[in-house]
């Protein structure tokens, strides 16, 4: 009888699972969410979840919102202290495929051009599984630029990111002066955006 009771409690949650995993591989026909191919590189593994009408983020000519975060040591840094220079501000996570493509990049870029444009890389970091994950990713790349910690993604949040990486231009006025720029960007992109804003 206790044979016959097992087989019967096995099957049952054989098919209950089954039933799960047939479930999650449907998709609805009218999907309230658009996935899209951010990486611009084929050879990069990665999409983002964006909203249906494509709308996201700060506009341009909004002032961009100000905040504090800390960097892995502690250190205190103030976006609008920055006033009067170029920034970029890149929202990244150790975890995206596309973010680490990017990231060379932006260090050589810093290499070059950290006295006319700040770059503020801002880690999604209440979406990673653990900070040392942040830590050994940016040992292993011996990044230059600053890195802030977002912990409760609040600026995250703030600047409207519903997909990463996500870069933001702000001018020397302290406003949005191009269009936020989703997924991975190029040594020469970022050329090209330093020289569009002023």
């Amino acid at each position: 009888m206790t044979v016959l009771y097992k087989k019967i409690i096995g099957t049952t949650l054989l098919i209950v699972l089954i039933g799960i995993v047939i479930y999650n591989g449907i998709k609805p026909e009218d999907s309230s969410v658009n996935e899209v191919d951010v990486t611009g590189d084929t050879s990069v593994n990665g999409t983002a979840i964006v909203s249906p009408n494509g709308s996201q983020g700060l506009k341009v000519g909004e002032k961009a919102i100000d905040f504090t975060l800390e960097t892995l040591d502690g250190k205190k840094v103030t976006l609008s202290d920055y006033l009067g220079k170029k920034v970029f501000i890149n929202f990244w996570a150790s975890w995206c495929g596309p973010c680490r493509v990017e990231m060379p990049d932006m260090e050589k870029f810093n290499q070059e051009f950290n006295e006319e444009v700040i770059v503020l890389a801002i880690n999604a970091t209440g979406s990673e599984f653990r900070l040392k994950d942040v830590e050994n990713f940016l040992d292993q790349g011996n990044f230059s630029f600053t890195t802030l910690l977002d912990p409760g993604d609040e600026i995250t949040e703030k600047y409207r990111i519903v997909n990463i990486p996500t870069t933001y231009f702000i001018g020397t006025d302290g406003t949005i002066q191009e269009k936020p720029h989703s997924g991975p960007m190029t040594y020469e992109f970022m050329v090209e955006m330093k020289d569009k804003i002023n």
